[in-house]
């Protein structure tokens, strides 16, 4: 996010400064982060991760506070033991291994995202991985989410998270380094 704030002035010719008094004298409501990204896009063609970048730190202007990791998997309580079983499967591939927070999904990086967990549904749990090879297998469905990745796996219970899942999360971490 960091590094998408430093080269905004750059690629989209306003600071961050600048946007959030755009944002403010548009009348969109801030916390709306939805609403601000598509002023962003359709009124000034913004790019998507400027649009991300812009429209988190305008909400943030107005108060909001992101939930925490921990914050977030809570208010998905019925989905968090397949959470808890992936979350500590993907933690313990290695020490370079972090967890961020999302709106939408719970992504796992290493020197980039190689996996992201996300309540699909109330019954149901996706496993975003990111693979440059992908492995030949019928439980991977292409994807272009959650968040990075390139296939999914619909979880529906912890014993879902058999040897072959754990085996293709170990082939994603491995191909992104």
């Amino acid at each position: 996010m960091s590094a998408v704030i430093g080269s905004l002035a750059a690629r989209t010719g306003h600071s961050l400064e600048e946007w959030l008094a755009l944002v403010e004298a548009s009348g969109i409501d801030p916390l709306d982060q939805n609403a601000v990204r598509r002023w962003l896009r359709s009124e000034h063609g913004v790019p998507q991760n400027s649009q991300w970048a812009i429209a988190d730190a305008a909400a943030r202007a107005a108060g909001w506070v992101r939930p925490s990791v921990e914050e977030y998997v809570d208010g998905k309580a019925t989905l968090r033991p397949i959470y808890d079983a992936l979350a500590g499967a993907i933690m313990g591939l290695g020490d370079d291994v972090s967890v961020e927070g999302r709106g939408g999904y719970t992504p796992f990086v290493r020197g980039r995202q190689f996996a992201a967990v996300a309540a699909a549904a109330r019954d149901r749990v996706d496993l975003g991985l990111r693979f440059t090879d992908p492995p030949a297998t019928g439980r991977l469905q292409p994807s272009n989410g959650p968040g990075q990745a390139t296939h999914k796996i619909a979880l529906r219970s912890v014993a879902d998270v058999d040897d072959e899942v754990l085996h293709l999360v170990r082939l994603a971490y491995d191909q992104n380094p």
